[in-house]
């Protein structure tokens, strides 16, 4: 049964762990590197165009921004990595907030990481997805501009991947292919988090 979404609004804003609200229902993160499409899909996974401010300036959230869906469960919007023109010191402060939210957040559910299906595998992307493996941090790759590609494109993209990944992975972390303006992967996106919540009301 598709989940549907009635409500999805912003929360707040928070600039670090301790300013973020209360941890008492079920969040969603959504990360990657600048200029990957990240607003572009949440605003599609959730059905609200103008839900995530899309900036033509990538590296632009600095904060995480949080987004009450349903008000059973929150989507996150973490600031991106990897943003070649802000700042070693701002950089680092990114790499706080969000190495603290992910690892210290007792709500988070599941992380969702954003690829660009036209760029091979990237040092920083892999260096981070390692990192959630050796925390334990669920989470989920989430393929974008799936659109812009082609089949045989997907496929190889996929193979690079399980090839820079396989010496760190005994099995291969799941990957759902997306497209902001197709809306490719939104249905599997949300049976996830339909999944996840049933789980959560059966524990």
């Amino acid at each position: 049964m598709e989940y549907i979404i009635k409500e999805a609004k912003f929360l707040m804003s928070s600039p670090s762990l301790k300013a973020c609200p209360k941890s008492d229902i079920p969040e969603f993160a959504f990360i990657g590197r600048s200029n990957v499409g990240k607003s572009s899909l949440i605003n599609m996974v959730t059905g609200f165009k103008s839900l995530a401010h899309i900036s033509s300036t990538p590296g632009k959230t600095r904060l995480i921004n949080f987004f009450t869906v349903n008000n059973v469960w929150r989507l996150v919007d973490l600031p991106g990595y990897g943003y070649a023109k802000v700042s070693k010191d701002l950089r680092s402060e990114f790499r706080s907030i969000i190495t603290d939210y992910i690892s210290k957040r007792d709500n988070l559910y599941c992380v969702f990481v954003l690829i660009d299906s036209r760029i091979p595998p990237q040092d920083i992307d892999l260096r981070f997805i390692n990192w959630l493996g050796e925390n334990s941090i669920p989470f989920i790759l989430l393929v974008t501009k799936c659109d812009k590609a082609g089949q045989s494109q997907l496929a190889q993209f996929e193979k690079d991947y399980h090839n820079a990944l396989k010496d760190n992975w005994d099995e291969m972390p799941k990957m759902i292919f997306t497209s902001s303006v197709k809306k490719i992967g939104r249905e599997e996106i949300l049976e996830f988090i339909t999944y996840s919540l049933n789980v959560n009301k059966e524990s």
